[in-house]
Order: structure tokens, then C-alpha cells, then sequence
């Protein structure tokens, strides 16, 4: 569900309650519910000021008791985060600059009414982002003292080392090498409290994390310390990234030598349910985990079962807590007898189960399932004196290259359980449901998560590719199209990705995206050129391509399975993402180049200082921003612009795209200002397929 906007708390300084009235209406017509207080007096100020939180002020330059000066200085001198915005009569430079340097957020003529609704939410959002930092920096202080005061309290003897030497140890660290305080370690290096036999070994070991850190963080090495007073004691030692006071170091945690047996005892108590004795949550879940990433690497196909007793609050009130316990450990026992003993099984909660089931298809997992839901069906359930019956649903989610994320895969089999609950015509409860995301997509509600919708999507190839013709305006004989990406709902309508874009959020997913596009577009251009056609393809990419280390590598690899010259592909990064990572697209365009491919600048000349960006990263085309076809049409001034703009680029040797042609009165505009290519429904709307006459505009 999205998320509502919350009200916002408005106080107003304006000598006319109609206008104060107007600028209310203004934010509740804009979809802001408000709670509006106008200022009449110094006192009135004060009061209003010290009385609640505030999230805007709104203040008009009037004369009286009141004036927005006085407004500023006391809320200067309560020291109050409160976004201000001065309206003025008469605005100009001058007035502008005064108020800003007062502390006005924003200043603005009184009557520009409609470009203060974005000056508003630009500072609500700024002022939610400010409290939120306020309030991470809140759980960030808390998070660490509880971190201390653990470190502290904490059996195990932990201590941070940075550069080799001790910055930090706790009392259990101190115990056990014999020191009574940090400051006799702060000037022994980590080395001296080894012995001579174990330091080449720790070497290698802390040489070997360093290289590969993260993967290193639950290996150990067994070696043996020296304690300060000569003894020596054989211990475990493993390390993990920290920080310190700010800085990156390592933390090495000690422990003696533990019995095997008794490691294995303790290792089997954390990861089961004492109830039942399934596995627990977190361990199911890393077994999960594994699996995927084994199904990922196709090294597996599986499938998880997500299982609930259907109303089992009822049996809990009838035969009390031991019964319902009763109950939980003789299903769970049902379940053992019934999975082969490679599955993994686990007590998710009070009354849910999982079963990972390993090399197994649709049709075995649902027989699986099936057998689970008759043998609880029939089972008599013993609770003392008595005998219980209960039903369970059971859903189950595929485990194969696809596969999501555990969290995600647990949500889908999860959803496929609760979907028993509301098949039509059965009995509520007491079923077996595949999940299917089709089912799911059809219900999809609009204001659900945009990340996933577009996962299950590309999971379920509901992606649609277009071409849309670009044509040389000034004689070039060339062939080309930029390809376009449409989503299609369960209803096979395509929604454009003005609607289900960006994808910012998640830069695994964008790449995936990007991925899938640039290959079935390949496999498009490669058909299509076989035909004889010598016809370049445009590819619009997100950001985290250009990000991605290792997208050139995997890219000559795609180009060489298809046999595909790397000039047929022209590699498109929007301006502002150029700019904004524009070391990375130097590197990203420099890739491409060596793989003979291209590079264009999409929505190009929005920039204050467009060519900066094309001083850097080295592209052979550059496609206007569609603004200017519409503004060249209107204004003078803009023409102009773009002729010169145009003249610039042609110096600079870069073929030029002007798209959103949408007529023939545009055209005579472009060809003078010296456009080398054009596209827009004028010439063709973007197809299925690449079918446009070239030959007619020659």
C-alpha cells in the first residue's frame, strides 16, 4: 500500500486571512492534508513557536507588529529546524538575496502561488530527510553503546587490531593474555602475543582475509598465543572487517580450543528448535540460501514448501499450550517419516513449517505436498486422554536458475500457502497450491512495490522489444533504429516505462534488466542483418551498467556467440548519468571502443555546461533532449540555440539525433540548423518489428 503523505504544519505570516486561505488551499489541492496557524503578534510567535513542531513557514513581506525579520530571528535564537519561504512584493535580486541571507529557504514573488507548490514539497522532503539523518544518528549512538557495552560483557575475547597493532580489547581479550588494562596493549602488536610457530602462520591467514575479505570472515585458524606470563595456550582466532573510532581495522575473536564433540553439541542447540527438533528460522534460511545459489549455477533444481496448520488457534484454546506442543511435535515427527532424509526441515514459527526439497520437479514437490496434506488429514493426533485432528496448506514455490532471493522465495510460498485460503469452492484451508505468478500479476495492485513487479516480469518474460526507425537527413545511407522496452500486464497491454520506471532502487535488478534487453536485442539485429540489411541498433542503458565492472568483458563474450561486429551496437547513457558518474562512463565508453562499438549522449543540452561532459567521455553521436523540438517550434531564441549548439557539435565531429519529430513543419528547421538524423511518429511509431523503407527518404 503506499505510503500516505502525513499533514503538514503550517504557520503563516500574511496580514490578509484570504491569502493565508489561498496558501492552504494551495497544499491541500496539491494532496497535503494541512494544519494551518496564522501569526498576529510578537507573542502569538513565541507562543506558536514553543508550543509544537513545526514543518513550514510561509511568511509574506508585510509592514506591522510582525515581519518576517522578527519571524527569522526567533527562530534563529530557538534554534528550530523550521523551512522558511518568504513571498515578496517586490521581488528582485536585492530583496531575494536579504531574505536568503536571514535565513529564508526560498524567496519568491507573492503571486508565484504555482511554483511554490514545488519550492514546498522540495522542502518538506528535505526537512523528512534531515529529521530521519537526526534520528539514525539517534539509533547509531544507541547501536554502538549496546555494541560496547556487548563487547565489553561478551564472553568471547575480542579485540580490534589496525595496521598490527591492539586499538581496542575487551575485559574477556585482557583475561585471557593476562593484561589488566588496554594500555599495556596498545604498544604490542599483535604479533608479540603469538608464539614463534604460530606467527607465519597467522600472517598467511590474515594475508589470505585481506585478499579476499568478506569470503574470509568464517574461516578460522587454530594456532597457539603466548600469554604475559610466558604460558602458552592453544586457541582459535578469527577475523572480520570492522571499524574503530572511524577508521577500517580487523576484530580477532579468541576463543580456547573446544572438545569437537561438545562444538557439535553447541552447534546442533543453535540451530534447532527445541520443540520439535527441525531446524530453526536461521538456519533453514542459510541452507536456503545455498540452495538458490546452487540452482543459480543450475547445480540444482528444487522446490520449497511452506506449510501451516490451518486454525490452529482453535486446537491451542481447546487443549491448552502442552496439547498444541503435543500436536507441533507429532506433526513434525509425521513430517520426518515422510521426507527423504536429504531434505531439510525447520519450524518457521508457532504453527508454520518448511521443507527444502532437493532435486525434485513441479510435479514431484505437489505429490510431496499432496501426501503431507492426507497423512495430516487422517492422523489422529494424540494429546493425553484425547485425540485432535488438524488439516494443513500447503504452499510451494520453485527453486531453479531463476530463483529470487531467499527472503523473496519464502514471500512467494508464503502467498502460494495463503492462496489455499481463498481457492472458490473448497473448503477454507486444507490444500496444495504451485505458485504461479500470473495468478499473482493479475491481482497485482498498482501501488504495490514497482522492484518487484518488474522481477516477476523478467522472471515470467512479460517484455516486449520495439524499433524505431532514425533517418539521415542529410544523405546517409545507413540503417538505424533505437530499440525500446515495453512491459506487458496480465492483460498483454504494454505499459511504457514511464510507468514502471526507474529501477534506481536496485542496481542487481537494472543490470539483469539491461541484460536481458541488449541480448534479445543481439539476437534481433543478428536475424535481421542476415537478411542483408547493414543496420545499427541504438541501446538505451541505466546507470549501473555503466557502473558495472564487468558488463565489457560479458559483452564481447555475447557479441562473439553472435557472431555480431560491435559497431552494429550503439551504446546510449543519458546526459545527467554521464555527468553524474562521469569517470566511470569515461571508462564504460573506452570499453566499448575497444570492442568497436559506440557511444551516445541521450537527452543531451539540459546541462549548464553540456560539452564539458563530451570533453570526457568520447562518443560518436549525441541525441538532443526532446524539449528542443517542441521549444523550436515556438521560440526564436530556442532555434537559434540549437543551430548553435548543432554548429558546436559538428566541429566536434558528432553525428547529431533530434527525436520527437511529430510533423513536417519541424523539418526545414532541422535541416538548416544541420541535424544529421531525425526520428519521431512523423517518420514511424515505434514496431515490433524493424521493417521501415529506408530507400523512400533517399
Amino acid at each position: 500500500m503506499q505510503k500516505k503523505n502525513p499533514t503538514v504544519h503550517l504557520l503563516i505570516l500574511d496580514a490578509s486571512q484570504n491569502d493565508a486561505e489561498k496558501v492552504v488551499s494551495l497544499l491541500r489541492n496539491a494532496g497535503r492534508a494541512t494544519r494551518a496557524h496564522r501569526v498576529t503578534s510578537l507573542e502569538d510567535l513565541e507562543e506558536s513557536l514553543n508550543s509544537q513542531v513545526w514543518d513550514l513557514f510561509i511568511a509574506k513581506e508585510v509592514d506591522g507588529e510582525v515581519t518576517y525579520k522578527h519571524c527569522l530571528e526567533q527562530i534563529k535564537r530557538l534554534e528550530k529546524d523550521l523551512p522558511f519561504i518568504l513571498l515578496t512584493q517586490t521581488f528582485d535580486e536585492d530583496s531575494a538575496l536579504e531574505g536568503l541571507k536571514l535565513g529564508a529557504r526560498e524567496v519568491l514573488p507573492v503571486d508565484a502561488l504555482p511554483r511554490m507548490v514545488f519550492s514546498i514539497k522540495r522542502e518538506l522532503n528535505d526537512l523528512e530527510e534531515r529529521r530521519r539523518r537526526r534520528n539514525i544518528e539517534v539509533h547509531l549512538r544507541e547501536a554502538e553503546k549496546r555494541c560496547n557495552l556487548l563487547l565489553e560483557s561478551s564472553m568471547d575475547a575480542i579485540a580490534y587490531i589496525n595496521e598490527g597493532m591492539h586499538v581496542f580489547a575487551n575485559k574477556a581479550y585482557l583475561e585471557l593474555f593476562g593484561y589488566e588494562d588496554i594500555d599495556e596493549l596498545m604498544c604490542i602488536p599483535v604479533m608479540d602475543v603469538l608464539s614463534s610457530g604460530s606467527q607465519e602462520s597467522f600472517k598467511d591467514f590474515l594475508k589470505a582475509f585481506n585478499d579476499i575479505q568478506q569470503n574470509q570472515q568464517h574461516k578460522e585458524l587454530t594456532c597457539t598465543i603466548r600469554k604475559s606470563d610466558d604460558s602458552e595456550v592453544e586457541v582459535v582466532i578469527s577475523c572480520s572487517q570492522a571499524t574503530y573510532d572511524g577508521e577500517a581495522c580487523t576484530q580477532i575473536i579468541v576463543r580456547p580450543e573446544v572438545d569437537p564433540e561438545l562444538e557439535e553439541k553447541l552447534r546442533k542447540f543453535s540451530s534447532e528448535d527445541l520443540l520439535t527438533g527441525l531446524y530453526n528460522k536461521v538456519h533453514f534460511m542459510e541452507h536456503l540460501e545455498g540452495a538458490i545459489d546452487k540452482a543459480l549455477n543450475n547445480d540444482l533444481q528444487g522446490s520449497l514448501l511452506y506449510l501451516e496448520l490451518d486454525e490452529f488457534s482453535v486446537a491451542r484454546n481447546e487443549y491448552g499450550i502442552p496439547g498444541s506442543d503435543s500436536i507441533l511435535g507429532d506433526f513434525a515427527n509425521m513430517l520426518k517419516s515422510i521426507c527423504p532424509d536429504n531434505y531439510s526441515l525447520a519450524r518457521l514459527g508457532d504453527d508454520t513449517f518448511a521443507i527444502l526439497a532437493s532435486q525434485v520437479d513441479d510435479k514431484g514437490s505437489e505429490q510431496l505436498a499432496e501426501n503431507i496434506r492426507k497423512q495430516t488429514e487422517e492422523h489422529l493426533f494424540e494429546v493425553g486422554d484425547r485425540t485432535a485432528q488438524v488439516t494443513v496448506s500447503v504452499g510451494i514455490a520453485r527453486i531453479n536458475e531463476n530463483a529470487p532471493k531467499a527472503e523473496e522465495l519464502m514471500s512467494r510460498a508464503h502467498k502460494a500457502c495463503s492462496h489455499v485460503h481463498n481457492l472458490e469452492g473448497k473448503k477454507k484451508g486444507n490444500g496444495v497450491y504451485l505458485y504461479n505468478a500470473v495468478d499473482f500479476d493479475a491481482a497485482q495492485p498498482m501501488d504495490e512495490d514497482m522492484v518487484a513487479v518488474l522481477q516477476r516480469s523478467l522472471d515470467n518474460g512479460r517484455f516486449r522489444l520495439l524499433f524505431q526507425p532514425i533517418i539521415g537527413l542529410r544523405g546517409e545511407g545507413e540503417e538505424h533504429y533505437e530499440a525500446f522496452l515495453r512491459m506487458l500486464n496480465d492483460k498483454n497491454e504494454e505499459i511504457s516505462p514511464s510507468e514502471f520506471l526507474p529501477i534506481d532502487s536496485n542496481a542487481e535488478l537494472a543490470i539483469k534488466l539491461d541484460r536481458w534487453v541488449i541480448l534479445q536485442n543481439i539476437k534481433s539485429l543478428s536475424a535481421h542483418r542476415a537478411k542483408g540489411h547493414d543496420t545499427k541498433l541504438f541501446l538505451n542503458i541505466t546507470p549501473y551498467t555503466v557502473l558495472d565492472k564487468t558488463f565489457v568483458q560479458w559483452l564481447g563474450l555475447a557479441l562473439k556467440a553472435a557472431k555480431l561486429p560491435g559497431g552494429a551496437l550503439i551504446f546510449q547513457i543519458a546526459e545527467e548519468n554521464a555527468i553524474e558518474y562521469l569517470k566511470q562512463a569515461k571508462e564504460f565508453a573506452a570499453g566499448i571502443k575497444r570492442l568497436g562499438g559506440k557511444i551516445s549522449i541521450g537527452r543531451f543540452g539540459c546541462a549548464l555546461n553540456p560539452f564539458n561532459t563530451i570533453k570526457h567521455v568520447e562518443c560518436d553521436y549525441i541525441k538532443m533532449d526532446g524539449s528542443f523540438t517542441e521549444e523550436i517550434q515556438k521560440d526564436e531564441r530556442s532555434r537559434e540555440k540549437l543551430k548553435e549548439m548543432i554548429t558546436q557539435l559538428q566541429e566536434l565531429k558528432k553525428l547529431t539525433v533530434v527525436p520527437f519529430v511529430e510533423n513536417a513543419s519541424v523539418l526545414s528547421t532541422l535541416w538548416q540548423a544541420g541535424v544529421n538524423y531525425i526520428q519521431g511518429y512523423y517518420l514511424q511509431e515505434p514496431s515490433p518489428e524493424m521493417n521501415y523503407d529506408f530507400s523512400e527518404g533517399e
